[in-house]
């Protein structure tokens, strides 16, 4: 059995030698489907792990509660996840943050709504900026560091604001401006605090808080004449061990709430760091078109060629069943063949594939995904493909009469 498969190895090599510009075209198109299916897993997992890790340095305590239904931003910023301020009809309300603060092991709180609207100061602000209104909790579970100032206080004159330090860099021209004024929407706030610099635009909270500008949650809705949403509520407890009592706590609350409507969602743990970017989704999507497309094409070539290497071969195979080749040797044969086709495709599509989300990745803040997973799913694809269009050929190719075969003159 062992020489059988080395004596069908060799024969495939050789007849692919014999073929190499035609062989080269065949595997492309499974290249280029593997390839795309390589990029989007990397980038996409190591999206998930920059957010994975942040939420584990947290501690793992922290819990975040989403509307359920979102509407997804098409035009999503490449270098971030979506923007809380993406889900639209946001369920979630003032009374649902008082009935989770009231929650056993709860210790702390932060509302998250992204308000829209100019924002400038000596400058007015690109318009990556953006303004988040939450409460000072946002800062104990976000663990955000001050550069200068201090963080929102209930206790300071409503009309006050947290900068990120590209901003104050963007509208006053300096990292110190403390005490100046930025007008939000034409209302005037007193810059108190400036953020250290995280430089990571991929986080669970989906704020650049580098480029963002917080400021109290009741001073959002007056600039919003009381309509506004609330898109994300982040929970923090004592303790990891307290987490799953908490959500357990938490969801039983929204449900009274909600009258019975599971209109929200609850994460925790691996599931804050899925991505939930629309770049995700294009990009998977597209690839996954990509990938669909090519597939099909390869594996149509890997068809075609094999089809053609049958008749090219007829008498070959007409000379093997003269001397006790069985059906399934033929079969293995060609089949063989047609596998080192797709493999040798999908070997060179994984390899293009993380050398093109390496090169994407140079334009964003993480790098892909290395695992196995990736690997083993490539290689897979490449087995299904070869096995599947390679299964009718080979099939062909054994049903052919030795005698009619021997006929056969090259």
């Amino acid at each position: 059995m062992r020489f059988l498969l080395i004596s069908h190895i060799e024969n495939a090599r050789q007849s692919l030698r014999s073929n190499r510009l035609r062989s080269s075209l065949t595997m492309l198109g499974v290249g280029i489907g593997v390839a795309s299916v390589t990029t989007i897993l990397s980038l996409g997992g190591g999206a998930s792990n920059v957010v994975g890790d942040q939420v584990d340095a947290l501690g793992g305590n922290i819990a975040v509660i989403r509307p359920s239904s979102a509407k997804l931003d098409p035009l999503a910023n490449l270098s971030q996840l979506q923007s809380p301020s993406n889900f639209t009809a946001s369920t979630l309300t003032d009374a649902d943050v008082a009935y989770i603060r009231q929650v056993p092991g709860v210790t702390a709180v932060a509302p998250l709504m992204i308000l829209g609207g100019t924002v400038s100061g000596d400058m007015i602000a690109p318009p990556e900026t953006t303004v988040v209104a939450s409460t000072p909790d946002l800062q104990d579970i976000s663990q955000l560091k001050i550069r200068s100032g201090q963080f929102l206080d209930p206790s300071l004159r409503e009309n006050t604001a947290v900068i990120g330090v590209q901003t104050s860099v963007n509208i006053f021209g300096t990292e110190q401006s403390i005490g100046k004024t930025v007008a939000i929407r034409g209302k005037a706030f007193t810059v108190v605090g400036i953020l250290d610099r995280i430089n990571t635009p991929i986080n669970y909270n989906n704020v650049d808080f580098d480029t963002a500008v917080i400021i109290n949650e009741s001073s959002a809705r007056g600039l919003n004449q009381g309509n506004a949403q609330i898109q994300q509520i982040n929970v923090q407890t004592k303790s990891i061990d307290q987490l799953q009592s908490a959500v357990v706590g938490i969801n039983q609350s929204l449900l009274k709430t909600h009258l019975g409507e599971t209109d929200f969602t609850i994460l925790t743990g691996e599931q804050i760091a899925q991505p939930s970017s629309q770049l995700f989704y294009i990009i998977a999507g597209v690839t996954t078109a990509i990938a669909g497309i090519s597939l099909l094409v390869g594996g149509i070539g890997i068809m075609n060629i094999m089809l053609v290497s049958v008749t090219e071969r007829t008498r070959e195979i007409g000379i093997r069943k003269a001397v006790g080749a069985s059906n399934s040797d033929i079969i293995g044969q060609f089949l063989i063949e047609s596998l080192i086709l797709s493999l040798g495709g999908g070997i060179a599509g994984y390899i293009a594939g993380y050398a093109g989300a390496f090169i994407i990745s140079t334009f964003l803040t993480f790098d892909p995904l290395l695992s196995w997973e990736i690997a083993a799913i490539a290689i897979g694809i490449s087995v299904i493909i070869g096995t599947l269009f390679g299964l009718y050929p080979a099939i062909r190719a054994a049903r052919k009469d030795p005698i009619n075969a021997l006929r056969q003159y090259d």
